[in-house]
């Protein structure tokens, strides 16, 4: 099979939606320009027009609440917000208008829509360019929230999720542009709500989504080396997220690590630590552990990013503590001091 790289892979998905369905149109700012979108988007315009590769003016919330007038006409819209912080600014049309319309008709009308917030971070961009905000819409009922981990789902779950039928989610991570992998020629869908565990292992199980499975991967390598097999899940989708394939995988192992991208007080992290505690617990040997972001606003310098973002590092550290920790002691810190976001439940 040959390979793409994960923001050609994306593009795929797009050419090929707006070849086989003319429902299909992408509207956003920076459609035309790779310093918004990377090459996620090249030269789209000029293969389907701008009548439906549509660069718009810089109003989130005007965009995405056409965008979704659009899916209720019957349309299957993509909306691109090429920074999710600025999102923000279009929460009202996704969580008050959007994730309620199916609800409120008793099904009888949906919203095939599907907002595509693309997360930037690193870099010294900054507080207000560099946030994952996965966590408040994993919050709301209505909105499915897909993140791909690799170039094969990155495809695959944009094609789920344009045809899924119901306000979706898809974040994608500059982060992980550049990585490579096989990738199908034809257009298939990657189902949502099913996770794939991206390597076996039978000592503890480590939960990520997006950029952080490629982590808790290299994370693994370096346990390995210590003969700890960790089992690392990528949920590929976090609402619904699958939590019979996590909660398998922790019967297994007894132990659990989740590493999430974003911060860790209410957030993913803390949603799949209560589940998997509420569901599994007699099957724990120890207390699960979270590894994210410390509870602050992300830095500008490059110093300081380099101890705000989490590592393979991070998690072998955490992961390692944890498979050797002795379960009849209560208190599961370490006596040796780590950083302030490995959060010890």
């Amino acid at each position: 099979m040959r390979e793409l790289s994960y923001a050609a892979a994306i593009r795929e998905a797009h050419q090929q939606l707006l070849s086989e369905d003319d429902r299909v149109f992408v509207i956003g700012q920076g459609l035309w320009s790779p310093w918004y979108v990377g090459n996620t988007m090249t030269d789209l315009e000029k293969e389907f027009g701008r009548n439906r590769i549509i660069d718009c003016p810089v109003s989130e919330n005007a965009t995405t609440g056409a965008a979704v007038g659009a899916a209720l006409s019957g349309m299957r819209p993509i909306v691109v917000h090429p920074r999710m912080d600025f999102m923000t600014l279009a929460v009202d049309p996704i969580v008050n208008q959007a994730a309620n319309w199916s609800y409120l008709f008793a099904g009888q009308i949906g919203v095939p829509l599907v907002v595509r917030p693309i997360i930037n971070r690193g870099g010294e961009q900054g507080a207000q360019h560099s946030q994952a905000l996965q966590a408040f819409f994993m919050h709301v009922p209505g909105v499915k929230v897909v993140m791909p981990a690799t170039p094969e789902d990155a495809k695959g779950l944009l094609v789920a999720a344009v045809y899924d039928g119901n306000p979706v989610l898809y974040i994608d991570d500059r982060w992980l542009y550049g990585i490579t992998g096989p990738v199908p020629r034809h257009m298939y869908m990657t189902p949502l709500g099913v996770a794939a565990v991206r390597r076996r292992g039978n000592d503890i199980t480590v939960v990520a989504s997006s950029y952080m499975v490629q982590v808790a991967l290299h994370a693994a390598d370096r346990l390995k080396e210590q003969g700890i097999e960790a089992e690392v899940i990528d949920l590929r989708t976090i609402k619904p997220w699958d939590k019979d394939t996590v909660c398998n995988s922790v019967i297994k192992t007894g132990r659990l690590l989740v590493a999430d991208g974003t911060w860790a007080t209410g957030g993913v992290a803390a949603e799949i630590v209560a589940a998997v505690v509420s569901r599994v617990f007699r099957h724990l040997k120890a207390a699960p552990v979270r590894v994210c972001l410390p509870d602050t606003p992300a830095p500008t310098s490059r110093t300081l990013e380099q101890a705000y973002y989490p590592n393979a590092n991070t998690i072998a550290t955490a992961a390692s503590w944890l498979v050797r920790s002795d379960p009849s002691i209560h208190d599961h810190r370490p006596t040796a001091e780590l950083p302030g976001r490995i959060v010890f439940d």
